[in-house]
């Protein structure tokens, strides 16, 4: 198929890699942009940026707990331009829509477009501002925690916003912590034991791949695999990565030494753009 120079441009733009590498990336997968990401990942290019960066939108990112902190909330209201997102106006009315998120609970995205505020439900609501501001509004995402213990984390800006969840009660500023800690470092899971199966899988390939390519004996290129997985697992588990105040230890160490028993249950992490 024929791929038009905007393409390979914006494939570049992604990823950092020459001009006629995204080209050939994009012909040899009938213009499919993750495939033709990963091909470059197998072909040893050294991307300039996370996949996760590509078609970044605007718009606003908060989390909230509830008062007694057991339920915590995230979400992303989109919008297309920085003027908008930093508008009042937008950002009072996706408080709103937070605010009623902390209030009832909603199990899903769906459910909390179908809650009402003032008689209105939100997904007429945001179609409302739509028509009063001439862009494209969304709430994108929604997500939410349950547990004995959850805390919230908006960085400024309000572009990329964490919720943590714990088994226990514990030092509000020692789950801040863990909070900015997944902010920061964007790891995928809790641990090697929580990263999804198609994931490893992915990334074995992807390694299997370079190491043929450095010549590697077939015998060896399994064991060598293994090992840049255990590195993978370090540096995209939480609880593997380095303290981020701290680099001697790693996060479990440092829960390990501030409460034996506490255990991080759940996180979710959103960013514009990502």
């Amino acid at each position: 198929m024929a791929i038009s120079a905007a393409d390979v441009n914006k494939l570049r733009q992604m990823t950092g890699a020459g001009m006629m590498d995204c080209k050939k990336a994009l012909e040899e997968n009938q213009g499919d942009f993750d495939k033709a990401i990963d091909y470059l990942r197998k072909k040893g290019q050294k991307l300039a940026s996370k996949r996760a960066d590509r078609d970044a939108n605007e718009g606003l990112v908060i989390a909230k707990t509830t008062d007694d902190k057991t339920f915590a909330a995230i979400i992303m209201l989109n919008c297309e331009t920085d003027f908008v997102a930093k508008n009042q106006d937008f950002v009072n009315f996706g408080h709103s829509i937070l605010d009623l998120a902390i209030k009832e609970k909603p199990k899903s995205e769906e459910e909390l477009k179908n809650l009402t505020i003032n008689g209105s439900k939100v997904a007429d609501l945001i179609t409302d501002q739509v028509g009063k501001i001439g862009e494209k509004i969304e709430l994108s995402h929604y997500h939410f925690i349950e547990s004995p213990m959850t805390i919230s984390y908006i960085h400024q800006g309000s572009r990329l916003a964490t919720i943590v969840g714990f088994n226990k009660v514990c030092d509000e500023a020692l789950a801040k912590d863990v909070a900015m800690q997944i902010a920061s470092m964007a790891p995928i899971a809790i641990d090697k034991n929580t990263v999804p199966a198609e994931i490893i899988e992915k990334e074995l390939e992807i390694y299997r791949e370079l190491i043929r390519q450095e010549g590697k004996p077939e015998n060896m290129v399994e064991q060598i695999a293994q090992g840049k997985l255990n590195k993978f697992f370090k540096e995209s588990t939480l609880l593997s990565q380095d303290f981020i105040k701290d680099s001697k230890k790693t996060v479990e160490q440092h829960l390990n030494q501030m409460d034996k028993d506490l255990k991080v249950t759940a996180f979710k992490r959103l960013m514009l753009g990502a």
